[in-house]
């Protein structure tokens, strides 16, 4: 089993990744802010799977296979750099009429899984998530242990912290309820979330 010390390496790598403003987190502000705080559970469970997700890719191979196909990453960056412009764009549109009718249009729609299914693509379909389990995540593997169990306990502390963050967001957006719930609040802050999602999206077709 992965050492603690190990853990602690690894998490501290990451840090610096989970803090910088990503889709994750952009659909968390648009949500909470939007609803409430209970929005803030799909899009968690929804980050934590994709995370988990690329984990199991990662030990089956396959995202090696991406990242060393130019073809097949290039694939996978332009898919996810279209869904979060196209999110962008419909979290924009959500908000152009009017409050009213922001409220009634904006995301998620109303199945009660669509948040956590926003998430969990925004989180799948981001080549850097992918790129963690194939850069990051070998420095910290110990040789003759079992390596599915090693990716699995840093998998789930990649989760657990990344959890613990979008919490911390979570309790911010949630104390200021009384001033989000103002629709002049509500529609600054979607065309804000859909300005860092259409920017996630251009950033990751650049790059």
């Amino acid at each position: 089993m992965v050492r603690s010390h190990a853990v602690a390496g690894f998490l501290v790598a990451i840090l610096p990744l989970i803090a910088t403003p990503g889709a994750s987190l952009a659909l968390l502000i648009r949500h909470t802010s939007d609803k409430g705080r209970r929005q803030a559970v799909p899009v968690i469970l929804g980050t934590a799977t994709g995370l988990y997700l690329h984990a199991a890719l990662a030990v089956a191979g396959l995202s090696a296979l991406v990242m060393h196909s130019g073809q097949a990453f290039t694939a996978v960056r332009i898919i996810g750099a279209v869904y979060l412009i196209g999110l962008g764009v419909w979290t924009w549109r959500s908000t152009a009429a009017n409050p009213a009718s922001a409220r009634s249009r904006a995301l998620p729609p109303k199945r009660p899984d669509s948040v956590y299914a926003q998430a969990l693509l925004a989180n799948v379909l981001n080549p850097k998530a992918a790129s963690i389990y194939l850069t990051l995540v070998p420095q910290f593997i110990a040789t003759g242990e079992s390596f599915r169990g090693q990716i699995l306990v840093l998998a789930t502390a990649h989760a657990v912290l990344i959890t613990l963050w979008l919490l911390v967001w979570t309790l911010l957006v949630g104390g200021a309820a009384q001033a989000l719930r103002k629709p002049g609040f509500r529609k600054a802050m979607a065309r804000t979330t859909s300005v860092m999602l259409l920017a996630l999206g251009v950033r990751s077709a650049a790059a």
